[in-house]
Parts: structure tokens; C-alpha cells; sequence
């Protein structure tokens, strides 16, 4: 739970640059229009390893999604960060954006969440066009705010 009493989402990629940076952006976004007292957060798991397409606080292409949709990144100055294990305990819910991609670095990091975790199929930049990942992840956190509607309060 946050400091604010909400219950927090905490979205996985692995350079906290693109994909999860938008997943927290839209659900808050999202979870604020549903009056859901839930909030977003989001982590990379190889954030530490340096990774070189992460150039600046928030991916271009991240940005220019949320635009699109016309939502401002409130986190946009915030550079990429590590995942910490309490940010784990103290999320909710843990979504890793690829299974096929997060899931093997859950287990060789954080082993006793590899199965507290819920995996989606999210394609990076390397395998996926931006209007196709952000596409997808849009429909996905949709459905996640639509469940979390439906839940009884905590």
C-alpha cells in the first residue's frame, strides 16, 4: 500500500525506459478517470547492467503514445530505476510487461517472485513496432483497471 492509502501496481520492464514507464503512466491515468483508489509504479530488472538505448528519463516513443492519447507523463523527468525487493513487498500487484523476457531475470534475481508475478507478452522495440507494443499494452491495462473496478475495496 502507498503512503497516500492507495494499493499500487508495480510495472516490470527491463530498462524502465519504455514499456512499463508507460503502462504506469496510462494506469494512473486510467485508475484516477475510474476514481480507483489504486496507483501505478514502475522498475526495471536490468536497469544496473547500463543498458545503452535507455538515453534520458522517458522514451521518446513512450511519451509520444501518451501524447497521442492525451495524457502528460507526470514522471517524465524521473530517470529509469532498478527494481528494489521492497518495491516488491510493497506492490500488490507485480506485472512483468514479457514473460519470455522477464521471467528468466525474475528467477535469477528475485526468485521467490518469479511466481508472484504476472507475466503479459509485450514485445520491445526490437521485435515490435512502437504503435503495436503500446497498442498492446494500452488494451492490457485496460482490462487491469476493469478488474480492479470489479474487486471489493481492501
Amino acid at each position: 500500500m502507498s503512503e497516500t492509502g492507495e494499493r499500487v501496481v508495480l510495472f516490470l520492464c527491463s530498462g524502465n525506459y519504455y514499456r512499463s514507464r508507460f503502462a504506469e503512466e496510462l494506469f494512473n491515468h486510467l485508475a484516477r478517470e475510474a476514481g480507483l483508489p489504486w496507483r501505478a509504479t514502475s522498475s526495471g530488472l536490468r536497469v544496473d547492467e547500463g543498458l545503452s538505448m535507455n538515453i534520458g528519463p522517458l522514451s521518446w516513443w513512450a511519451r509520444q503514445g501518451l501524447e497521442e492519447r492525451g495524457i502528460a507523463a507526470a514522471g517524465a523527468q524521473r530517470m529509469p530505476r532498478q527494481v528494489s525487493e521492497r518495491e516488491l513487498e510493497g506492490a500488490a500487484i507485480v506485472v512483468a510487461v514479457k514473460e519470455a523476457e522477464h521471467r528468466p531475470l525474475m528467477r535469477r534475481r528475485h526468485p521467490a517472485w518469479e511466481s508472484r508475478v504476472r507475466y503479459w507478452a509485450v514485445d520491445d522495440l526490437d521485435c515490435a513496432q512502437p504503435s503495436e507494443a503500446l497498442g498492446e499494452l494500452e488494451r492490457l491495462v485496460r482490462e487491469l483497471i476493469a478488474e480492479l473496478g470489479r474487486l471489493p475495496p481492501a
